[in-house]
């Protein structure tokens, strides 16, 4: 058979089209109240280090080919981060709460000239424990699907719905549990949808937009459920913080893998 002699047309390298490129967002402008500290708590030190520190540390160990940014969104008046790491950005455009925190960030993104195609991983600061190998599983995961996705896990105890009676709770009802997933972080979606489906929720005041997959799930969308892991805890309350502290200084004693 004859071998074709059409010539290979030629790309230019200016205007051929790239792969959708992953940057990872992490909205740090909280005031952490129900942590019982009396400042921000993502600058509370855990073994050593700031609680933030370790979240940047999971991000900046993932292959540059994998993420080829982090954005760290802080309140305007926050000078308290910053990182010699090129990767790393800092944007002080922290908003009154997490949701217009992370809509503020992917506008500050954009408006640097991020693509809207590219994908952008939220994460909260107060993940302290997410392990960058969780974080590239997700990218893998997420990279060929038409909406994202983001880690969770499959609810593992009874579910209890509650009525107040007198002041004090209980039990209204037991819930089924086979469908139910915990939501975690990082949560993982094409940047320009996400920033128009937090746009959609902002004249209501971010209402019912707990994290970033039920403002993409109010766009009529359904996200991929990864599974994560139980370390993968957000540091919310007073004694999450000995639990946190004491997981890292297990991890650090183990040996290199």
């Amino acid at each position: 058979m004859p071998h074709d002699s059409k010539p290979i047309p030629s790309v230019d390298a200016a205007t051929a089209p790239r792969s959708p490129r992953c940057h990872a967002l992490i909205p740090c402008a909280g005031s952490g109240s129900r942590s019982g500290r009396a400042g921000p708590k993502q600058y509370e030190w855990l073994a050593g280090r700031r609680l933030v520190d370790h979240t940047l540390d999971a991000f900046l160990a993932v292959d540059v080919d994998q993420l080829a940014s982090v954005a760290l969104v802080v309140a305007p008046d926050d000078a308290s981060l910053s990182s010699p790491d090129p990767r790393v950005q800092v944007l002080r455009v922290g908003g009154a709460s997490r949701a217009a925190s992370v809509h503020n960030g992917l506008r500050a993104l954009l408006q640097a000239g991020t693509d809207r195609q590219d994908w952008v991983l939220v994460h909260d600061a107060a993940r302290c424990l997410v392990m960058p190998q969780q974080v590239a599983a997700l990218i893998l995961a997420c990279q060929d699907d038409a909406v994202g996705g983001l880690l969770a896990l499959p609810l593992p105890d009874t579910l209890k719905a509650a009525q107040v009676d007198a002041g004090v709770a209980r039990v209204a009802a037991t819930l089924a549990r086979d469908d139910k997933w915990l939501a975690q972080t990082p949560q993982m979606f094409r940047l320009g949808a996400l920033e128009q489906a937090l746009a959609a929720a902002e004249a209501g005041g971010y209402a019912g937009i707990t994290d970033e997959a039920s403002a993409i799930e109010a766009q009529g969308l359904s996200p991929l459920l990864v599974r994560g892991s139980a370390q993968n805890f957000k540091v919310t309350y007073p004694e999450d913080f000995a639990l946190a502290e004491a997981l890292l200084r297990l991890r650090a004693l183990a040996p290199a893998a």
